[in-house]
């Protein structure tokens, strides 16, 4: 058997395991730590006997995140057709920086990207760049965003950097996502500078909000905007955020890691209105794509400010600026991390995609119907996309019990928030493979948990006489 057929056999084995297996890992990091913690061989080893080794090692601490009864955090699957194109990937092992370097990789990533924009309504010329996530897309487009607003003001931050620089204004709502936060930090724009504009009961920043917060200040502004709340998958109020910032000429940037996807299906579509009057987004594809890891796009509007923050140039590196993805992002070495994306864009098509998306959604109503009809549960939000979050018997002690429970029990897994200051059990349905039975088996799950964690305490055993 040769080296990449046993690892083929592995990975079916894994996968096979996904739909029937222990969710949570049956290891801790402890136990991975003292099983992978040997020293560096003198002399070279069998690369079979590595791997298998290797893979039976590992599974006790693996966790069944690409299966259908994950629903910890927003992370999708891997559809058959991406990770087969991402095996191909890493086999090519391309370095997909350029039409020189791989005509191949920027040809195919070209038209993925051309079909995304397609599929999330977003304009047509828009340019694209391929990064890890949604940080780096959050990253790429506030480095656009600061280039632009201070080019307005005769400021060319690329040569002469932030010292002396005029400030930037930043507006984001109170239920800015961390992502943007470091972003911000890493383009030297500060989290502590920015102004938080207030949101609604689900999370939405307010729109009229922000029009008071924008004519409180001038000069250069960027407002940042969320397509998906992490934990209630609220949507702010696109539309009226583009046209408070178009008045006071600031960049609008939107953070839709997996809310934008919403522009897929013909039924939530209403939801993200106004997103293609923006100027820059960031939209995962591991995450409702359901794409292998690690893959996100950086979606500028304007694709001069995009190579004018990102792009660089050297005599070797051949190829117009426009032509080559190190423009568009933060690395000059990268994999052609948009090819899974094009496998499975094309997997399922139009149609599939709006599926895809809808299907997430019903199953998150229907466990928060199924939820809601419980004595002692509550559900925290308006279930607008895939997000659901509950609280048990309302009382902190007990929703953090049922969330431990839960990820003992190994039905399931998912994770605990804080909302609006209080506990909550955070359910994130994103995968391809989950259906009504694997969301009825989470009910129960969650039903058990509560039981076992509302119980009263047994009564202490009588002292004998002594």
């Amino acid at each position: 058997m040769t080296l990449l057929e046993r690892t083929t056999r592995l990975a079916h084995a894994w996968l096979d395991s996904l739909p029937s297996r222990r969710v949570g890992p049956a290891a801790d990091f402890d136990a991975m730590q003292a099983a992978f913690d040997v020293p560096l061989p003198e002399a070279g080893e069998d690369p079979e006997r590595i791997i298998s080794e290797l893979a039976a090692a590992a599974e006790p601490g693996l966790m069944g995140s690409a299966g259908p009864r994950f629903f910890g955090f927003v992370m999708g699957g891997t559809l058959p057709a991406g990770l087969a194109a991402d095996w191909l990937v890493t086999s090519w092992d391309q370095v997909a920086s350029s039409t020189t370097m791989s005509p191949a990789s920027m040809a195919i990533e070209g038209t993925a990207a051309r079909w995304a924009l397609d599929l999330l309504g977003l304009p047509a010329d828009a340019s694209v760049g391929f990064v890890t996530g949604a940080t780096a897309g959050n990253t790429v487009g506030l480095a656009a965003a600061r280039h632009h607003v201070l080019g307005e003001v005769g400021w060319d931050v690329e040569a002469d950097g932030l010292v002396g620089a005029p400030p930037v204004r930043v507006l984001a709502g109170d239920e800015v996502h961390v992502s943007v936060l470091s972003a911000l930090r890493i383009v030297g724009l500060g989290e502590r500078r920015i102004v938080r504009v207030p949101v609604d009961g689900n999370g939405a920043m307010r729109g009229d909000a922000l029009a008071a917060a924008l004519r409180e200040g001038g000069g250069p502004t960027i407002v940042c905007a969320q397509a998906g709340n992490v934990n209630t998958g609220a949507v702010d109020p696109l539309e009226e955020i583009v046209e408070a910032a178009r008045e006071h000429g600031a960049w609008v940037h939107v953070d839709g890691a997996f809310g934008l996807w919403a522009a897929a299906s013909p039924s939530l579509a209403p939801l993200v209105r106004g997103a293609a009057e923006a100027d820059s987004w960031a939209v995962d594809a591991h995450k409702w794509l359901n794409a292998p890891y690690d893959c996100a796009l950086a979606v500028v509007g304007r694709p001069e400010a995009h190579r004018a923050a990102m792009g660089v140039t050297a005599p070797y590196l051949a190829g117009g600026p426009e032509h080559n993805m190190v423009s568009y992002v933060p690395e000059m070495s990268r994999r052609a991390r948009g090819v899974p994306v094009y496998a499975a864009l094309r997997s399922l098509g139009r149609a599939g995609v709006a599926d895809l998306v809808e299907g997430c959604c019903a199953h998150a109503r229907r466990l928060a119907a199924a939820m809601d009809a419980e004595p002692g549960v509550e559900v925290l939000n308006d279930v607008v996309l895939n997000q659901v979050l509950l609280r048990f018997s309302g009382d902190d002690e007990v929703t953090r019990a049922v969330v431990a429970g839960v990820q003992a029990g190994g039905d399931a897994w998912l994770g605990g928030t804080v909302w609006q200051g209080r506990a909550a059990v955070r359910v994130s349905v994103s995968n391809w493979q989950t259906t009504e039975a694997d969301m009825d088996r989470l009910a129960g799950a969650l039903r058990r948990a509560h039981a076992a964690a509302a119980a009263p305490a047994p009564a202490p055993a009588p002292q004998a006489a002594s």
